[in-house]
């Protein structure tokens, strides 16, 4: 958000985001960093002028404002979080590079509540897992099997001599009654001709994987991922993986963010195939390239390598 586009209401936002938390931590900070935070301080209040002292020492400790606390907007970001902890794990699980594009990941849904609050951050979880599509399911009984487990920990100290029978109830649920549970928090059953209720946190809920996906599960939240790598996806991941490596260099040499640059990639056959007019395009954009060469010997690059791809990049400043 800061680096892209024109400086508009996103990239105002973000930077006014950024100040906010700042100052805010940094007064809460400074009885325990009293010159750190008096440095970034003054230096954030000399470019704005907006606090009237000298220092943070002499400024108003922050007090909370209950008013602008949005309960639906957290909901919201932790089943994001959720759910990019989840791909993210599965990701690794698999050795799958972050820079590497997937197509895409299925959700369960229970309702329409829980529906849109992923429609909502949708854009926000693909961007972070790197992920093209999220699809969610209204009904995923015949894509994602759910299996159900006792939950030892707090059936012993709720159900004591009855556990045993409680427990063996559990493992004969089917889909309807995983269903029930997983959408009201809690099922009514009849044991030894008493009637309990069981919560969520009485059992244990998983989804078996499925061909070509893998599946997990975490707070009430399943996610499916799609681990095909098409060839459309595998040369984007290779435009991704020299992104990384441009800016890399970038940074090594001790460019200006701002500066323009061109780049030299020793010729390698899979970066040929791979390369396009619109992946060209992205490498450019991304790091401020105005050309990109590629030449049968690179004099003075430095090596890469990465997916079987063994090369040399070098970069000027223009």
């Amino acid at each position: 958000r800061f680096w892209k586009g024109e400086y508009a209401t996103d990239k105002i936002s973000a930077y006014q985001t950024l100040y906010t938390c700042l100052e805010t931590v940094a007064k809460l900070a400074a009885p325990v960093a009293p010159f750190f935070t008096d440095r970034l301080f003054t230096d954030l209040n000399k470019a704005t002028s907006k606090n009237t002292a000298e220092s943070i020492h002499l400024s108003t400790f922050p007090i909370a404002d209950t008013a602008i606390i949005d309960k639906a907007l957290e909901s919201r970001m932790e089943k994001a979080q959720t759910i990019s902890y989840l791909v993210l794990s599965l990701r690794a699980k698999e050795k799958i590079n972050v820079r590497k594009p997937l197509q895409r990941i299925m959700i369960p849904v229970l309702n329409n509540q829980e529906k849109e609050e992923i429609e909502a951050v949708a854009n926000l979880i693909k961007s972070e897992v790197n992920v093209k599509e999220i699809e969610l399911l209204d009904d995923a009984s015949g894509i994602l099997v759910k299996k159900i487990k006792p939950n030892f920990k707090t059936l012993g100290p709720r159900f004591g001599k009855d556990m045993k029978a409680v427990s063996s109830a559990i493992m004969q649920f089917d889909a309807e009654k995983i269903s029930t549970i997983e959408q009201k928090g809690e099922i009514i059953l009849n044991i030894n001709e008493k009637n309990i209720t069981l919560s969520i946190e009485d059992v244990e809920i998983s989804s078996e994987d499925i061909e070509g996906w893998l599946v997990a599960n975490a707070n009430g939240l399943t996610v499916a991922l799609d681990v095909t790598i098409s060839e459309a996806l595998r040369n984007e991941g290779i435009a991704r993986e020299l992104v990384n490596r441009i800016q890399n260099l970038r940074k090594d040499a001790g460019f200006e963010v701002t500066d323009k640059i061109s780049v030299a990639i020793q010729k390698d056959e899979i970066i040929e195939n791979a390369l396009n007019d619109t992946l060209e395009n992205y490498i450019k954009t991304e790091t401020l390239t105005n050309t990109i060469t590629l030449v049968d010997v690179v004099d003075n690059g430095t090596d890469i390598a990465f997916d079987n791809i063994v090369t040399k990049i070098y970069i000027e400043k223009l």
